[in-house]
């Protein structure tokens, strides 16, 4: 493997944490994903889940020291890795610096209108947690997964109108990122508008590169 410590970054919707897992599969590179870590806390009660969970539900970023402090003891613990929803904002890529250094962010693009489609078709199983989508991967049943039965539910941060301003807060904040990691000649782009298959395929072949 050429490149061990990679992020990816991308609007919501652009399917970062498909791919994440995927190259995590294909190259035993640890996946560290910000939002399942998030939801977990949340999930959990804990003192930065709750402190979070404001933050999400309004569909706004979560403050960076918040995610710094998560990241950092996990990074410690792994030879590779895969950041996916980390770094978020140039403070967040600066403090990362001071962490470890990257070898490639993979930006993964997707316009606002395919991000509103695709994360407002998305449901997820109260019982397992499975995610499926009702556009590219529907349950047999609308509402129940095909694992457990468990019902499906819509999360607050998938609702239409908060998606919209998830995809404002990406481009204000997270968008500059683009530039940071192109000075730096780290920063290669992927059209995420591609079926997953052929994304993965680009993406791999940018890893071996």
């Amino acid at each position: 493997m050429a490149r061990e410590r990679i992020a990816l970054l991308g609007p919501p919707g652009a399917g970062k944490g498909t791919q994440a897992k995927l190259i995590s599969d294909k190259t035993g590179l640890c996946h560290l994903s910000t939002g399942d870590i998030l939801r977990d806390e949340v999930a959990h009660g804990t003192e930065i889940g709750r402190a979070a969970k404001l933050h999400m539900d309004r569909g706004d970023l979560v403050p960076d020291k918040l995610i710094i402090d998560m990241i950092h003891e996990r990074i410690a613990k792994t030879d590779g890795f895969i950041l996916d929803g980390f770094p978020r904002t140039v403070a967040q890529a600066e403090a990362l610096l001071k962490i470890t250094s990257l070898d490639l962010m993979i930006n993964i693009t997707l316009s606002r209108a395919e991000v509103i489609k695709r994360l407002s078709s998305r449901r997820v199983c109260r019982e397992c947690g499975k995610i499926y989508n009702l556009l590219f991967n529907p349950p047999k049943i609308k509402t129940r997964c095909d694992l457990c039965g468990g019902e499906l539910f819509q999360r607050d941060d998938d609702r239409p109108e908060v998606v919209d301003n998830r995809y404002d807060v990406y481009m204000q904040a997270t968008a500059p990122l683009v530039d940071f990691y192109r000075e730096r000649g780290l920063l290669r782009e992927v059209d995420g508008a591609q079926p997953t298959a052929v994304v993965l395929n680009r993406i791999m072949d940018l890893l071996s590169g």
